[in-house]
């Protein structure tokens, strides 16, 4: 095989992985490296192959189930964008971009003065969380607050993280990935691309009668 389908195989077993079991997209890479039986230093395919891939994925096996999937999530981000709003939320990942399956975590970004005063506002709150150390989208690290948020659409828990940045970080992260999509997106964005979607399915059903 060539070096290119090689990539586009971990891809599609990674994108399995990503949709089936809710992996992380570094973790399934790697993964799929060693189901595969590849060396383990083999070239991985990058995010953008990866999400196309994932997208392809769902299209094929989860067309039936995974638009009702996505917008009970996206339901779900809000109510916790419209309670955190004094820290200037931002959605990011598999929920913002549209490849979110019932497997998939909501990621929310909060913009603080203070980094404390969200943790604060949680316990102030009567709200559990997980506190933990991740890698931000800078590359430095920050702090995540992890909630576990009841879904009823989807009758589970579902996990919410809190990445916790400094007010200064929004410089630039606003800035679109190498396809000129946009990384993240407000409540107010997001409440469009769900309408945008509800447009195209009803577009799409009014061709299919």
């Amino acid at each position: 095989m060539s070096l290119d389908q090689v990539t586009a195989e971990i891809a599609q077993t990674a994108a399995r992985m990503v949709v089936e079991e809710g992996l992380e997209w570094g973790a399934a890479k790697h993964r799929a490296v060693r189901q595969l039986g590849l060396p383990a230093r083999s070239a991985l395919p990058d995010n953008e192959q990866l999400e196309d891939a994932v997208r392809e994925y769902i299209a094929l096996f989860c067309a039936d189930t995974q638009p009702q999937e996505l917008l009970a999530l996206r339901e779900l981000a809000l109510v916790w964008m419209e309670r955190m709003a004094q820290f200037r939320p931002y959605i990011a990942g598999a929920v913002w971009r549209g490849t979110a399956t019932r497997q998939s975590d909501i990621y929310l970004q909060l913009f603080c003065d203070d980094p404390k005063s969200a943790e604060i506002a949680l316990i102030n709150n009567h709200v559990n969380y997980e506190p933990s150390t991740v890698t931000g989208f800078h590359g430095q690290n920050v702090e995540a607050l992890s909630i576990h948020a009841f879904c009823k659409p989807l009758h589970e828990e579902v996990g919410v993280h809190l990445m916790i940045y400094d007010h200064d970080d929004m410089r630039g992260a606003m800035r679109p990935d190498s396809r000129g999509q946009s990384q993240r997106g407000d409540a107010q964005a997001l409440r469009k691309r769900m309408q945008d979607d509800l447009k195209a399915s009803q577009a799409a059903e009014a061709d299919h009668d």
